[in-house]
């Protein structure tokens, strides 16, 4: 099966083996940096609003030039072209695109439930502003505030979400988001009965389809798939999960029937080629539904991961003053749709203002293939360092980058903690540093970083790492003088803010 690994999606959830141990264009704001006496930063400004730093601070400049460019708005941008068509197949929803990025702890992980230890907390995860304040990490950290709002039953929001992630081309630290979710207030009815009657007739009124569904597991499962028997009814349940897998089928059968037509207009794919589209629902944990499930879509020869979706947490619901109401939730990441979509070959791209890339989409018309217009050679350059024989505290190296994209119900991240050890507990190293330093020298001249040889001296049990970084530019050919300054600059830096010993 081919996962489309993405920064889409939300660190949308942790691993499967660990799901069981936890429950118009915009124009880029101006930034800038207020500087005491001693020239430690005393504020950001941000979209003309000053927050004041503190030692949490770790935002740099490089992810807050990024800011307010709102992508999936820009016209003819394909992430926008995708959002767009995802709310085309959800009519009478209010869409929500343009809520801030900045959003307090509280917003982000107190009203989501989050525990006190969640690795998600960490400064090697997050990008703090200060203590109190944070670029979201995912959409669900507004989800609490439009329940609360109750301005329509059913509401999309998209929005663009900030991770320290790896460096690859499928991961960026600034990704989108969609999530959607539709309610029934069961208090507007003569009985709960006369809620499921309309949930039924609203059922009856969804577009039919003639895909292959393959949901051979019940809708809910004491262990594996828990009804929240507190809450619902078995038959609530039932009909809700229903409404909700017969949405999303009518979603993706859009969504791929544009894919193919994509296809077969390049030249790329032909009409006999197409294999019937089938859809797969594979029990899941996510921790704002259940039951919860991951739609696996079958889509020109492969199973491919497309969203996860599931039955609104209802203490969720009750946090958001909305006591009475039911419901389902999806999530979804926009660039691993659009890179699917479009055939869109790095994640980089999305952010180029190369008219090359930019010129070849349209809201107008039918969709069309991205077409290459450069190759430029790949760099790679190593780093080998010793960890400093002072080295106290864990070493984190080699995270899984899919971690942070596997689909989640509502684009949120999971909310226990699946290690013991207190949030901030001091780190010797973490990978995610040493993409943030490469990310913040090289910017998007770095297509790729990775761990190829760890090793641990039988003697002195000293730790060495080596990561091989590739940079590659998609716009031009970098000079070998470019590169070896930039990785002379990644050097030294390493040396400076963790005291390794290059090798």
């Amino acid at each position: 099966m081919v996962r489309l690994a993405c920064s889409s999606v939300s660190f949308w959830a942790l691993p499967a083996s660990l799901r069981l141990s936890v429950r118009s264009a915009s124009v880029a704001p101006v930034l800038r940096h207020s500087y005491s006496q001693d020239a430690t930063p005393r504020n950001l400004t941000i979209a003309g609003t000053d927050y004041p730093t503190d030692t949490w601070t770790n935002v740099p400049q490089s992810i807050l030039s990024q800011y307010g460019r709102k992508l999936h708005i820009q016209p003819d941008h394909p992430l926008s072209i995708t959002r767009k068509l995802v709310e085309s197949r959800f009519p009478g929803f209010r869409n929500h695109n343009t809520l801030p990025g900045v959003v307090t702890v509280d917003q982000n992980f107190d009203s989501l439930g989050f525990t006190s230890d969640h690795p998600g907390r960490s400064r090697t995860d997050t990008y703090y502003i200060n203590k109190d304040t944070l670029l979201r990490t995912h959409t669900t950290a507004h989800e609490v505030d439009v329940f609360r709002q109750n301005s329509s039953d059913g509401w999309t929001l998209s929005a663009d979400v900030y991770r320290r992630d790896a460096v690859d081309r499928s991961h960026y630290p600034v990704f989108h988001q969609m999530e959607g979710a539709l309610t029934w207030d069961r208090s507007a009815f003569a009985s709960r009965q006369a809620c499921m009657d309309a949930i039924r007739e609203s059922f009856d009124k969804l577009p039919k389809h003639d895909l292959v569904v393959e949901d051979p597991n019940p809708t809910f499962h004491a262990e594996r798939n828990p009804l929240q028997d507190k809450y619902h009814s078995a038959d609530e349940a039932e009909i809700v999960a229903a409404h909700l897998k017969r949405s999303l089928e009518d979603m993706v059968v859009a969504i791929f029937t544009a894919a193919d037509k994509a296809l077969i207009a390049s030249g790329q794919s032909s009409e006999s080629e197409k294999d019937p589209l089938k859809v797969r629902w594979v029990e899941a944990f996510f921790p704002h539904t259940s039951p919860s499930w991951e739609m696996e879509v079958w889509w020109r020869g492969d199973w491919l991961e497309v969203l996860g979706c599931g039955v609104i947490d209802q203490p969720l619901l009750i946090r958001a003053n909305q006591l009475d109401r039911i419901g389902w939730a999806f999530g979804i990441g926009l660039e691993r749709i659009a890179m699917l979509l479009f055939g869109i070959p790095d994640i980089r791209l999305f952010w180029s203002k190369d008219p090359r890339f930019l010129k070849q989409f349209t809201d107008a018309g039918p969709m069309k293939r991205f077409q290459p217009f450069s190759k430029h050679p790949p760099a790679p350059r190593d780093v080998a360092f010793w960890l400093p024989k002072t080295l106290k505290g864990d070493v984190v190296a080699e995270t899984p980058a899919s971690t942070a994209s596997a689909p989640n119900s509502a684009g949120g991240q999971q909310t226990s903690s699946p290690r013991n050890n207190a949030v901030e507990a001091e780190l010797a190293f973490h990978e995610n540093d040493l993409m943030e330093i490469v990310r913040t020298i090289a910017g998007d001249s770095v297509e790729d970083v990775r761990l190829i040889d760890s090793f641990t001296h039988p003697k002195s049990n000293r730790r060495s790492l080596c990561y091989r970084i590739e940079y590659r530019s998609l716009e031009r050919t970098l000079t070998t003088e470019e590169v070896n300054e930039m990785h002379e600059r990644v050097c030294g830096e390493m040396v400076g803010r963790f005291g390794v010993e290059i090798r």
